[in-house]
């Protein structure tokens, strides 16, 4: 092995030894701040508290690996430091190596002839596992640090029996399974679940979640393998696949976080946490349902932080705001944004509310769940279970004098009349509707029981929208499309001014992780409820009917919206195809 410049020998009673956070403090390295949310988190997870600092951002690998140097006054090794061949395999497996985050470099002998062994650790303040090593070899140890990245890369090229990323589950969670089957010994899976590398794996899926920028993770038992997947702009990607015996062990830790009952595996449950990722607060909201095969999870991630609540931002632009507007800035009535769900409809409410918000307003809301906190609002959670219904809630809130209501969604003809007669009494009402387009939302409402007359009396405008996923601007790619296209579809009547129609489609790159897409915007059809419209709902029309009449007062629908994108090339005529349909 190469000779390290200097080795010192570690003390366990060295008063150098307090943690990480305080030795990057006294280097100013990290705030006063960093620490304590460090410090927080730790206590929330039980995670280690280098592999927090690392994963907030406060400090980098190499930056983390120079502190513990300086601090502890030990030498750093480097990859080109690291033995070709296993170092005191027999008494230090792979198993242990790799789970310690440590690497044996070699034996140091001193005058005298006594051996000490070199070993490389990624935290060297972990005392237990240096007096553990000290036992297992029957020598003295010497520590240094090495990056957790370089140890974890030099373990997995040497040791033949390292598993891969999320193997040490394995065995564990065959106990835990066996424990969930014979003797429901809900305590010893508990205990299983806050081993270090489960709690790394769900870790890590939550980071790489939000580094994606996904919206949901979902964990599915098949058959031979525990499917991970992350929906990112809408799409489901497959990022991880675990033998099957890791499920229930992976499944209760999650439960543990979202403080679910990890005993209860035949009705489904909903919780939900906050954690601090990559120095990003994330809003997780959990359902575990249970299935053929075992229990199936998906995690809602709502990263506060990276959502901007304006209309640009979410890609309402042109004469769609413009509509959309007219209609919002209504001093009262009802205003309704439709679509199936993870169609955006709740964060357009939220960007209308932030476009009306003002100090001399009045605004509540009843929500389920309260997706994102906003000042200057009185923000309600519906809790069904305690008789706390958006009903409920409604009558509550007409006693408090608001000026404007936003209702999660109108899912019951009770919900809609008392929305009604709020907006008959001054109130202007914002809700969502589970609709395909704006015209069935009138069909739905009339459906549910909700009179004619209260439809046309209060219902401002209704508002049907998709999310188009934006093409990637690195690597997207331009071509002329062909003739018997463009007549089809009808391009050249949505195309602004003459010349040659373009088009974009995907190619993939780095930058879009190959799928050359990055990034939603909306699309949407405005339906102003104007006095043709209201003439066609008193006479019982039907949705076609009132598709047509709103477009003969001049809305723009969905698919032509989506056109108009694809023109732009902002996105791929696949993508109108996919979301929106054709007209």
């Amino acid at each position: 092995m190469t000779q390290l410049n200097t080795v010192t020998t570690f003390s366990h009673d060295d008063a150098r030894s307090g943690d990480i956070a305080s030795i990057l403090l006294t280097q100013s390295r990290i705030s006063l701040g960093a620490a304590d949310r460090a410090h927080h988190l730790q206590a929330e997870t039980g995670e280690e508290l280098d592999v927090i600092l690392t994963r907030l951002g406060f400090v980098t690998e190499d930056d983390l690996a120079q502190a513990y140097a300086d601090g502890l006054e030990i030498s750093r090794a480097g990859a080109d430091e690291f033995p070709t061949k296993p170092v005191a395999v027999d008494s230090l497996p792979g198993r242990y190596v790799r789970t310690a985050r440590i690497l044996p470099l070699g034996w140091e002998e001193s005058a005298d002839g006594a051996r000490a062994l070199v070993l490389a650790m990624a935290n060297p303040l972990d005392t237990d596992t240096v007096t553990t090593v000290s036992f297992a070899i029957d020598a003295p140890v010497i520590c240094c640090v090495a990056t957790a990245s370089d140890i974890q890369a030099a373990v997995q090229a040497l040791y033949d029996d390292t598993p891969q990323p999320g193997a040490h589950i394995v065995d564990l969670a065959d106990e835990a399974g066996q424990a969930a089957q014979h003797s429901e010994d809900t305590e010893r899976l508990r205990d299983l679940t806050s081993d270090a590398p489960v709690i790394r794996l769900v870790n890590k899926w939550l980071a790489d979640a939000t580094e994606a920028g996904a919206s949901d993770i979902h964990i599915e038992p098949a058959d031979d393998a525990v499917q991970v997947r992350l929906r990112v702009d809408g799409v489901l990607h497959d990022i991880d696949s675990q033998p099957l015996g890791s499920h229930p062990a992976l499944v209760s830790r999650i439960k543990i976080m979202a403080k679910l009952d990890i005993g209860e595996r035949r009705l489904p449950q909903d919780g939900r946490l906050d954690l601090a990722v990559r120095g990003q607060t994330v809003d997780v909201r959990v359902s575990v349902l249970p299935s053929v095969r075992g229990e199936s999870v998906v995690l809602r991630l709502l990263n506060r932080g990276a959502v901007a609540l304006d209309f640009e931002s979410l890609g309402i632009e042109g004469d769609q705001k413009d509509r959309f507007v007219e209609v919002l800035d209504r001093p009262h009535g009802i205003l309704l944004v439709t679509g199936p769900t993870g169609s955006g409809k709740t964060t357009t409410l939220y960007a209308g509310l932030e476009h009306i918000k003002q100090p001399s307003f009045k605004i509540l809301t009843a929500e389920d769940p309260v997706e994102y906190r906003l000042d200057g609002v009185v923000q309600t959670q519906v809790k069904p279970q305690v008789g706390l219904t958006f009903a409920s809630l409604l009558r509550s809130f007409l006693r408090h004098d608001p000026d404007v209501i936003m209702v999660g969604e109108i899912r019951d003809v009770e919900t809609a009349r008392i929305a009604a007669q709020a907006a008959l009494t001054g109130h202007l009402v914002l809700s969502t509707l589970h609709t395909n387009d704006a015209a069935s939302a009138i069909t739905r409402l009339m459906d549910m029981g909700v009179e004619d007359y209260l439809l046309t009396a209060t219902i401002n405008g209704i508002v049907g929208q998709r999310l188009l996923r934006r093409l990637c601007p690195h690597c997207r790619e331009t071509y002329v499309p062909d003739a018997e296209l463009v007549g089809r579809l009808g391009l050249r009547d949505v195309a602004p001014g003459g010349g040659d129609l373009k088009l974009a489609r995907p190619a993939g790159c780095n930058a879009c992780n190959g799928t050359g897409y990055h990034g939603r915007m909306a699309v949407m059809e405005v339906l102003p409820v104007t006095t043709p419209i209201q003439q066609s709902i008193m006479r019982g029309a039907t949705t076609g009917e009132l598709r047509q009449a709103a477009i003969a007062e001049g809305m723009r629908t969905m698919f032509q919206a989506g056109l108009a994108r694809a023109l732009a090339r902002e996105t791929s005529m696949e993508e109108v195809m996919r979301v929106t349909g054709m007209d």
